[in-house]
């Protein structure tokens, strides 16, 4: 759920970052995907006795870092013109650096080492698909981009990110309460108004679109029966 939330930070990112001046749609998403997430929170908070807030702190962390990398990512993208499989390998190899300097720094190199030649199998191999499958999603994701439009890549993203958390009540048994739902209703209002936002144009001309076809199908009803009358009088 706080990861689908990441317009928040990205938004605040961009304004201190690049400079970027956001749209009332921008700021609306963004205050609701915060207040899906209090609520959400809050939620999680009663129907679990053994809630972490230490956890909320470190997922709210990875999001305004990631937020960040998002927006450095997109400054040189722009100033350099490189690849978006450039942008993504060289990040990989900056995070590799920082969790091996991380690593060093701990003195849990050597354990770390020992503890998977140990077990092989759950970690060179799980790691080894868990990188397969993760860089095969990137590249799908480039690609829904790249050929059908960001609107249908976030669709995708977002029922992605909404089979998990449905999975996740299902696998670990977790208490379900109602608030889950409509908490993370507000969350889907929020995404889909940061995706008009951005696509207010296509929007707006398809519901034009549908807005001229419903006129059009309540007149050729309303002749249709205007000649039914006329039929059944003059008969």
């Amino acid at each position: 759920m706080f990861k689908c939330c990441k317009l928040i930070p990205v938004l605040l990112g961009g304004i201190i970052i690049q400079g970027k001046t956001f749209n009332r749609y921008d700021v609306l998403a963004a205050i609701c995907m915060s207040l899906g997430l209090i609520f959400f929170t809050l939620a999680d908070s009663k129907v679990q006795p053994n809630f972490n807030y230490y956890g909320v702190l470190l997922i709210s962390g990875a999001l305004c870092a990631d937020a960040a990398i998002g927006n450095y990512q997109e400054k040189i993208m722009k100033q350099f013109h490189i690849s978006n499989i450039e942008v993504v390998f060289f990040s990989f190899i900056f995070g590799f650096a920082f969790i091996l300097m991380g690593l060093i720094l701990t003195n849990n190199l050597y354990s770390s080492v020992i503890f998977w030649n140990q077990h092989p199998l759950q970690t060179y191999g799980y790691s080894l698909i868990f990188s397969i499958f993760g860089y095969l999603g990137i590249d799908v994701v480039l690609t829904l981009v790249r050929e059908y439009g960001a609107l249908i890549a976030v669709t995708v993203t977002t029922c992605r990110k909404a089979i998990t958390i449905i999975l996740s009540f299902i696998i670990f048994s977790k208490p379900f309460v109602l608030d889950y739902i409509w908490s993370g209703l507000i969350v889907v209002v929020g995404i889909y108004l940061n995706i008009y936002s951005r696509n207010q144009a296509v929007f707006n001309a398809k519901l034009i679109n549908f807005y001229n076809r419903l006129l059009n199908l309540l007149s050729d009803r309303r002749r249709h029966r205007y000649h039914l009358t006329s039929s059944a009088t003059s008969v």
